[in-house]
């Protein structure tokens, strides 16, 4: 087994497979999106022809949604599985948030949950799309003063209720809109180990070879849970040995399309690293450092053949490599530089 090829594959970063860039959340089941504006090319740089254009009309039609789902941090996901997934990872998300609430010594009673909740599905509805800075003044308005913390722990308690989630697309700033309005009304009974089932087999089938650890890190769900949504799949995984570790693969895991001597220019916060806790197999130990820190920051990397070599700097008007190493050469990298310039002109 190839797992650095294999994954490859599987994350679209070789021979993608997809048109439009929801398919490509859908395939994913959920993507970081931590980084507002390389989310984008996170999505799009997995498609067969990028264009940031069709990321924002994709997001703004609500057919990719970003909120917070799982660990407490910020995700992609397709409209189709929105509330089936909300629905299964909201309330180990809730534990999660109500846990730093506490160790920043922040209590919300419900009473002001709802009042608060009330007046930001108000702004929401009334603008349609809705910035912080919109709920900050309609607070204002009605003599409501709150610190930025307070209120960012408003607005996610209100995501994983299902009343808000992403509005518009906007250069640099989030905006909110109401679900309802976004994705549509909740409209069936959601059966839990069909939900449950279904994230496995996505989050496998685009992240393979996959260990269970990578599985659990990555859902933020209990490692029993974990378990039982790969026993689910049955006879449709499988798992293979390397290097002493058990990874998962999936019986349509693609195996060819990988072609050596290939540059991948990877944003922050992509699915590449962050969707596992088995980073070595692409990041040498070394490195580490230089892609992402202990506290949970990751760095825009560069790929050469699957493995971690360099950062970019995707803001600047050049890509200004910086190698972890010798053997690399700045004029490889322009193609991949070039496809991303090209992406961000259409």
């Amino acid at each position: 087994m190839n797992p650095v090829a294999i994954r490859l594959l599987n994350q679209q970063l070789a021979a993608p497979q997809f048109n439009e860039p929801a398919e490509v959340v859908s395939h994913f089941g959920a993507m970081q999106a931590q980084e507002y504006r390389l989310m984008r090319w996170a999505v799009e740089m997995r498609t067969q022809k990028p264009s940031s254009k069709a990321f924002k009309e994709a997001f703004d039609s609500g057919r990719i949604i970003r909120l917070h789902l799982m660990r407490g941090t910020w995700q992609l996901v397709a409209a189709e599985d929105y509330w089936s997934f909300l629905e299964l990872c909201a309330p180990k998300a809730v534990s999660v948030i109500s846990g730093w609430m506490h160790s920043n010594k922040i209590s919300i009673p419900d009473r002001e949950l709802k009042s608060i909740r009330t007046i930001l599905v108000q702004v929401a509805s009334d603008l349609k799309s809705a910035t912080k800075e919109d709920f900050v003044k309609a607070l204002a308005a009605k003599k409501i003063s709150m610190d930025d913390h307070r209120l960012s722990y408003h607005i996610r308690m209100a995501e994983l209720s299902g009343t808000l989630c992403s509005g518009d697309l906007q250069p640099l700033k989030a905006t909110y809109a109401l679900t309802e309005k976004k994705v549509g009304p909740k409209s069936r009974v959601i059966n839990r180990d069909g939900t449950l089932k279904t994230l496995t087999l996505k989050y496998f089938q685009s992240h393979q070879p996959a260990t269970l650890e990578d599985f659990v890190w990555w859902s933020g769900l209990n490692k029993s849970d974990c378990r039982k949504g790969i026993e689910l799949l049955g006879n449709t995984i499988h798992s293979e040995q390397w290097e002493g570790r058990e990874f998962y693969v999936t019986e349509n895991c693609r195996t060819k399309g990988f072609r050596k001597g290939k540059y991948v220019l990877i944003p922050s916060y992509d699915e590449y690293l962050i969707g596992y806790k088995s980073r070595d197999v692409v990041l040498p130990t070394q490195y580490r450092h230089k892609a992402h820190n202990n506290s949970g920051i990751f760095q825009p990397v560069i790929a050469r053949d699957g493995i971690i070599c360099g950062n970019w700097s995707p803001f600047k008007d050049d890509c200004l490599p910086e190698f972890f190493n010798e053997g690399h050469n700045a004029t490889s990298l322009q193609p991949a530089w070039q496809s991303y310039i090209k992406f961000r002109n259409t």
